[in-house]
């Protein structure tokens, strides 16, 4: 069974930085992007970044352009999130995402990870 499996997250300070990881593990599976989204309560998740797996095309909300990086490691099945100049309204649960081959939209999902910035 695939599982996507996350760490990293915790507590930082603003303007503090955090890294994720998500690491694929079980069947392999061939995907075209993995993606990063968070969610806080009551409110609906939202996409944060993404990266093509072929060409490594990176994607941005505008809300984290020019302060997250989003970047993966082939070898080890690994999407990263590198969190710089953080924001106390980057507080949220991030979760890890996969879009498999074959599916319309990302269809795996990892566990969630708690990011609280502290003002």
């Amino acid at each position: 069974q695939v599982q996507l499996l996350e760490s990293g997250g915790g507590l930082a300070q603003a303007g503090g930085s955090l890294r994720l990881s998500c690491t694929v593990s079980g069947r392999t599976f061939s995907y075209y992007a993995m993606g990063w989204f968070r969610q806080t309560p009551g409110n609906e998740r939202e996409f944060v970044a993404s990266i093509r797996y072929s060409t490594g095309d990176t994607y941005y909300a505008d809300s984290v352009k020019g302060r997250f990086t989003i970047s993966r490691d082939k070898t080890r099945k690994t999407a990263f999130l590198q969190m710089n100049s953080l924001k106390p309204e980057d507080t949220a649960v991030y979760y890890c995402a996969a879009h498999q081959v074959g599916a319309n939209d990302y269809n795996r999902w990892g566990q969630g990870t708690q990011v609280t910035v502290s003002s």
